[in-house]
């Protein structure tokens, strides 16, 4: 229960980087989840069970993969000359600590029921933490170093708004989830409760991504509901079924006849888009997506020069000449998380993360269930426009998804086989 509890804030509370433990170079996520892994570490040597799953297997293959592709990167990178070690430093931790997560969870015993757990422990641990936030953000109480507002858009205790979207971009398919799995109607109140915070905290963040990656992810959701409705009691042949399916065979034809008129509102329809956009698709969302566009041909260039093996973990970007950009850090990310990743570990590290998210969400496909193919589909709109992975909260819900597979185990301890023959 208490390892539950520790990994479970550890991953919820990622993103708060504003809150640090005085006097120590970390702050209380981190701290979480390194006494997790040292529990769970400590409770193997004493003699605790770990099991081999299909989800170890899979985990421990891309870390692999991975950690290889990124150690050529990093030669490259010296060889070139332009290697920076503090980030290249940072970036490593950060991937040791996530390898450690992910394969020490993936081997619990009886893995799926802890992460479960755990998520629950995680999202009562976001709602508090989501209605404090609030009360800073609206000045009903006062936190020392605490800045809850960057401009007009709400970070709660993120460095950035767009760190606090990434957590609710998860955290909503992933309760409910939960909350469509569970038989306590407790837990679907919670759920219930917990979707509508994390919208509205996700909503003040004026991300664009997260108002895509929520309207993108409602829609796959609901074809996956209509595609089960469909097949439920066998898919057995009735009114209401040969409705639909007349509906759905009559979309396109419909779809076209109506084309004119839909055109005719065009205009309209895009003033309501862009009403939903920070700045109502203004002058700060031009000049994002004209930086985006600016750093993803930058991160182009440099993996292709680098004969698409990467120059190792870190940033590697120039600070870019548009707008005013002088404040910003140097060297600088692509804000992508394919294309930084092409830049660190080149082309294989690319090919080892498309594979992990596809096994994600097979795994999740194959159990029907429809909410992690949606958050599976949530990492993968989130990622296009950001850097986010090296973020737990990712590789929790990745883990999630990877352990919903069959229950096939194999011990790894030599317990068992301790055990006489003929005992029993």
């Amino acid at each position: 229960m208490i390892r539950d509890a520790l990994l479970a804030f550890g991953v919820a509370m990622s993103y708060a980087v504003q809150l640090s433990i005085p006097g120590l170079p970390f702050g209380y996520s981190e701290l979480s989840l390194t006494l997790w892994i040292l529990l769970s570490i400590g409770r193997v040597l004493a003699g605790g069970r770990l099991e081999s799953t299909p989800a170890l297997a899979q985990l421990g293959r891309f870390w692999l993969v991975l950690t290889l592709a990124l150690s050529v990167g990093t030669i490259v990178g010296y060889l070139s000359g332009i290697l920076v070690f503090d980030p290249l430093i940072h970036d490593t931790m950060a991937y040791v600590l996530l390898v450690c997560i992910t394969c020490l969870a993936a081997a619990e015993p009886d893995a799926g029921r802890r992460l479960r757990r755990s998520a629950w422990w995680m999202i009562a641990v976001a709602n508090a933490g989501f209605i404090i936030q609030l009360g800073l953000g609206w000045g009903w109480i006062h936190q020392s170093g605490v800045e809850p507002w960057y401009w007009d858009r709400f970070c709660g205790w993120s460095d950035n708004p767009n760190q606090l979207a990434l957590y609710c971009a998860l955290f909503g398919p992933l309760t409910l989830h939960l909350a469509t799995t569970t038989k306590n109607p407790w837990g679907r109140y919670l759920g219930l409760f917990s979707l509508v915070l994390t919208f509205y905290v996700g909503r003040l963040t004026k991300s664009d991504t997260y108002l895509y990656t929520t309207i993108l992810t409602c829609l796959i959701l609901l074809g996956l509901r209509i595609r089960a409705w469909l097949a439920a009691d066998g898919g057995k042949v009735s009114l209401s079924r040969q409705l639909a399916l007349l509906l759905a065979v009559g979309f396109v034809p419909l779809a076209i006849s109506m084309a004119p008129y839909a055109l005719s509102e065009a205009a309209s329809a895009e003033d309501f888009a862009k009403s939903l956009t920070k700045d109502k698709g203004g002058q700060a969302t031009a000049e994002t997506a004209e930086l985006r566009l600016y750093l993803w041909d930058e991160a182009l260039d440099k993996g292709a020069r680098s004969g698409s093996l990467g120059l190792g973990p870190g940033p590697h970007l120039d600070r870019p000449p548009i707008v005013n950009q002088q404040f910003l850090p140097k060297p600088f990310e692509a804000h992508s998380t394919i294309l930084d990743l092409y830049t660190q570990g080149g082309l294989i590290s690319v090919m080892a993360l498309l594979w992990i998210l596809g096994s994600a969400a097979l795994a999740a496909w194959r159990t029907k269930l429809d909410a992690l193919v949606a958050l599976v589909a949530s990492i993968a709109v989130f990622s296009a426009p950001h850097l986010i992975i090296r973020h737990p909260i990712v590789w929790f819900c990745l883990t999630t998804c990877l352990v919903a597979g069959p229950p096939r185990t194999i011990p790894l301890t030599a317990r068992q086989r301790k055990v006489p023959a003929c005992a029993g």
